[in-house]
């Protein structure tokens, strides 16, 4: 990984629900094994007691609210969050009760950005946005969506800085061309002996000795 950043290991679904104790060990194993700094999980009230138990414990931890991947079933699909005023007060004290539950920062996707500049400014912890508008501390974007590797999958808040797609489709497709015409590897990309290693390798006996069967 990258040796001067922040590293925040994003814990898989199913290594922090089943017990606090299952999680506090999965926990240490990625900041021990993977070199992570941090660990993140995801949802509100119902992990807070996780969190609250890995950070006594000396692990660093980032939260996750708003549309959670993991979740996305159990919250119809990938949609966004709080767009009404009764589940944007819901994560509000979602993010409230993991701030002090010792988490060090938060991440809110895809939630209207009003939500998440009331979200910012009720925190003392630094919000992370993703599809969260303009007014949180810092934004995340996953760089298959910026380079344009994801496809005809396209969020809205996925904004494309390049299309590197086609380019690379284009590519692959012209080096298949060439193997299969037998013009790459060409001259300039071979290696070569010296004529007189070379001469010397045709003087020799060169013929291999048959295999036992």
């Amino acid at each position: 990984g990258a040796s001067r950043p922040l590293l925040v290991g994003d814990m898989p679904f199913g290594s922090y629900q089943a017990s606090t104790t299952d999680a506090i060990h999965n926990a240490v194993r990625l900041l021990k094994e993977a070199g992570m700094d941090a660990v993140k999980l995801e949802g509100g009230m119902e992990v807070v007691d996780t969190v609250r138990a890995l950070t006594a414990n000396g692990i660093a931890v980032m939260a996750h609210v708003g549309l959670t991947p993991q979740r996305a079933s159990q919250l119809g699909g990938m949609k966004v969050q709080a767009k009404t005023a009764d589940a944007a007060r819901r994560l509000v004290a979602d993010a409230v009760a993991l701030e002090e539950a010792g988490a060090f920062a938060i991440v809110l996707e895809a939630v209207p950005a009003q939500v998440a500049a009331l979200v910012t400014e009720r925190l003392s912890i630094p919000t992370i946005g993703i599809g969260a508008g303009v007014k949180c501390d810092g934004q995340v974007l996953v760089v298959h969506d910026a380079l344009g590797l994801s496809g005809a999958f396209k969020p809205k808040f996925a904004k494309r800085f390049v299309d590197l797609g086609p380019v690379i489709v284009e590519a692959l497709r012209a080096y298949d061309a060439e193997v299969r015409a037998g013009t790459f590897p060409d001259e300039e990309h071979s290696f070569h002996m010296s004529e007189r290693e070379l001469a010397s390798l045709e003087r020799s006996d060169t013929r291999a000795t048959p295999k036992a069967v």
